[in-house]
């Protein structure tokens, strides 16, 4: 079941969703929408492997915007920090955002319960288009969770995205065994 207005607004309330900062005129009927931060960043090498630890080096959107270039992975991030304490998140890109032929992300457009921490994008476009730190690019929409939670994504020791930013990160896929 997907949270309405009122039932963000509850947990926004309570504290079992946190957003900062926080518009009231960003809630939508049943989602939040999120900005593009000032940060993005690219890969260093040109060919990533999995098993290593690829460097990314960061830089801001200039005032003027920026033009992204197809066939290019920009790694972005939320403006927004967020928590999400008793619901599923969910981050999906925004219907003008997608006209414009940007996706936000490849496969991770789904949080955990515990999850706190600025959301990194993996930004890539069909045709050259020009963005701008602070323009909307997605929409949180929160899904209730049926039963208890063990483990909290934001207590666990082995969490690979827990230490708290405003800059992209990359993949920490080097981390896993395999």
């Amino acid at each position: 079941m997907i949270l309405s207005d009122k039932k963000i607004l509850e947990a926004i309330e309570t504290g079992d969703i946190v957003i900062e900062p926080y518009d009231r005129a960003c809630l939508g009927t049943n989602s939040y929408d999120v900005h593009l931060g000032k940060h993005l960043a690219n890969y260093r090498d040109a060919v990533l492997d999995a098993r290593k630890h690829n460097e990314i080096d960061h830089f801001e959107i200039p005032e003027e915007g920026f033009v992204l270039q197809p066939g290019v992975l920009y790694l972005g991030v939320t403006e927004e920090y967020t928590e999400t304490h008793h619901a599923v998140p969910f981050l999906e890109g925004k219907s003008s955002v997608g006209r414009l032929g940007i996706d936000i992300h490849a496969t991770a457009g789904k949080g955990d319960v515990g999850f706190c921490n600025h959301w990194t994008l993996e930004i890539s476009c069909t045709q050259p288009v020009r963005v701008y730190a602070g323009m909307p690019i997605g929409q949180l929409i929160y899904f209730l969770v049926e039963g208890d939670i063990e483990r909290f994504y934001n207590k666990k020791m082995d969490a690979k995205y827990n230490a708290r930013t405003d800059k992209p990160v990359e993949s920490m896929m080097w981390r896993n065994r395999f």
